[in-house]
């Protein structure tokens, strides 16, 4: 369930005890009582797609060397051309997928998606593996190897490619396949690779789904993001492998350096529809320089000087 927060602030209230969070996600709706009761803060809410495509917009136009590709551990920055942006398609992976095709500022459509996201990752893993949570799932992938259990062309076709319709031997034929003919339990493979080829399963069809979408619209640039990359090496290989395969190299995938904050930095930009009067934003110190001003009904973010991969915004607005 995801909660994103995106600052403090009291617009409306005489009072400065009653105190506001800006929030998007299914949990803002899902634990606005807990918040409420807990902390004594209410959760405003933003809608979720609205925020996703905000924020992607924002660092895809501020940010230097925000988007990247991945493929075949080569990683190579994206140069965005800020009037040259649109139209592009926002595949958001968390619980589930979302496919956004996004025409502007403001101007969107969520075209498809998927239940087969981030949430089918962890559920059948945490079942099949017994691992507690996401990030041991994942960590436990970077140890297995997933033609254990994958049933490969070669497998089929007594190692070979075939060639005639352009598959290769090491082709995933059928994810999990293996197991149908192996004569083994499921205490008989090793989690690390039941983690690996799940992980590869789900990020094929994503890749897949993905392109078949962008072709349906004619879109070149697809953007992945979302707190299920995690800049994860193996995760946006797989992904881009499947774009690239099935747009026979026509299409890219590309992934964002801020995948996972989307929503909350386009829950903190909707201050900008909103009373900002009285308001003032403390910049808490980063590694790379940010200004950020108020004025008026507007909020203000400035980028200074280049960025490295470890660097992150954070902004936190209070009433005055």
């Amino acid at each position: 369930m995801k909660l994103h927060l995106g600052g403090f602030h009291d617009c409306t209230a005489p009072s400065s005890d009653k105190i506001f969070i800006k929030a998007t996600g299914g949990g803002a709706y899902k634990f606005a009582d807990l918040f409420k009761e807990k902390l004594g803060v209410s959760l405003d809410k933003e809608d979720e797609m609205e925020c996703l495509v905000t924020g992607a917009n924002f660092l895809l136009k501020a940010v230097h060397q925000e988007a990247f590709t991945y493929l075949d551990g080569q990683k190579e920055f994206a140069q965005i051309d800020p009037n040259d942006l649109y139209p592009y398609l926002l595949v958001n992976i968390g619980s589930g997928v979302s496919m956004i095709k996004v025409d502007g500022d403001g101007k969107f459509e969520r075209v498809s998606g998927t239940s087969l996201g981030g949430g089918t990752f962890w559920g059948l893993g945490r079942l099949l593996t017994k691992c507690k949570n996401f990030d041991e799932l994942l960590e436990l992938s970077h140890q297995g190897n997933n033609r254990v259990i994958d049933m490969l062309v070669g497998d089929i076709y007594g190692g070979t490619d075939y060639a005639k319709i352009g598959l290769s031997a090491t082709t995933i034929a059928s994810s999990f396949g293996k197991a149908i003919s192996d004569n083994k339990g499921l205490v008989d493979y090793k989690p690390e690779d039941i983690s690996r080829s799940l992980l590869r399963m789900i990020s094929n069809n994503i890749g897949q789904i993905s392109y078949l979408n962008a072709l349906r619209f004619g879109l070149k640039r697809i953007f992945f993001a979302g707190f299920f990359i995690r800049g994860h090496a193996y995760t946006m290989d797989t992904i881009s492998v499947a774009v690239n395969f099935w747009s026979k190299g026509e299409a890219e995938a590309m992934f964002l350096r801020h995948e996972g904050f989307l929503g909350a930095l386009g829950a903190f930009m909707s201050y900008e529809k909103q009373c900002l009067d009285g308001l003032t934003v403390n910049k808490i110190p980063q590694r790379f320089p940010i200004s950020v001003s108020s004025a008026g009904n507007k909020i203000y973010c400035s980028m200074n000087g280049k960025s490295n991969d470890n660097e992150s915004i954070e902004c936190t607005v209070y009433r005055t």
